[in-house]
């Protein structure tokens, strides 16, 4: 079982490295595989939660390490399954090979800071306050509402980086789709299950925690974005630049807040 983050890693690793070489291909050609090496990477991330979940007793979520496990196996997952619905007859999204490849490296990069000294592996039982079904909901909903912000912030750094407009064009409607799908996630899970829990362990609905407000200040931004895209109509640089700042507030809410700013979530 220890051994299956490291195997999911170099799955990670070993399916970024074939996506780059065909990116280099002047004819173009999708590669058969790195797509089902990720969803294997996935496997082996979603195996060791299992595992770990089942010596505590209870859904291991609580830690670090197994938050960003969870982060970088549902990374895994949207980029197969934006590579698979893009090899449909009608595909949603007209599949990008660097978008995906943007992405492997997220889920590769969250991992490798999953195996660091900063995230402790050992699976300890969580304290009473979090034994809760309601912080199950609440930490796995925003985890993976965080995922799809992480494939807008791909997309999004790739429209700002790119002056091939077809090209933007398509970044933006990845974006647009990420976001979409991971706003209202994200607005149940770190906020209406996160009030409610925090009803429940601490006996108020908000108490200024400082993961609490960088949370709100995650869903602001992501707010922004879609005023910006659904009633200003806006798909210039602007919205690109939102959602890419709506990433980093939802980066420092997961991580920088837990080690820069003790609160409430400090155990965490």
């Amino acid at each position: 079982m220890n051994a299956l983050p490291s195997i999911a890693l170099a799955l990670i690793v070993a399916s970024a490295a074939i996506q780059a070489a065909f990116l280099f291909r002047r004819d173009r050609r999708l590669d058969p595989a790195s797509h089902w090496i990720l969803l294997g990477a996935f496997a082996a991330l979603a195996a060791t939660g299992i595992g770990r979940s089942l010596a505590i007793g209870f859904p291991a979520l609580t830690g670090s390490f197994d938050a960003l496990a969870l982060f970088s196996a549902c990374v895994c997952l949207i980029a197969w399954a934006y590579r698979a619905q893009g090899g449909s007859r009608k595909p949603a999204l007209v599949f990008v090979p660097e978008l995906q490849f943007g992405a492997t490296m997220a889920a590769a990069a969250l991992l490798a800071i999953a195996s660091s000294p900063i995230a402790p592996r050992e699976v300890l039982a969580p304290i009473p306050a979090l034994r809760s079904a309601w912080l199950v909901a609440h930490v796995s909903l925003s985890i993976i509402g965080e995922s799809f912000f992480a494939v807008s912030f791909v997309a999004s750094l790739a429209f700002l980086a790119s002056r091939d407009e077809a090209k933007r064009l398509e970044y933006d409607k990845v974006a647009y789709a990420s976001v979409a799908a991971g706003y209202p996630i994200f607005t149940v899970g770190a906020l209406v299950f996160g009030a409610i829990w925090a009803e429940q362990a601490w006996g108020s609905w908000w108490s200024w925690d400082p993961k609490e407000i960088w949370a709100l200040v995650t869903w602001l931004a992501y707010t922004a974005y879609l005023h910006l895209r659904l009633v200003r109509n806006r798909r210039d640089a602007l919205p690109a630049i939102v959602a890419a700042a709506g990433f980093l507030c939802a980066l420092f809410t997961f991580l920088g807040v837990n080690f820069l700013l003790p609160g409430l979530h400090s155990y965490n």
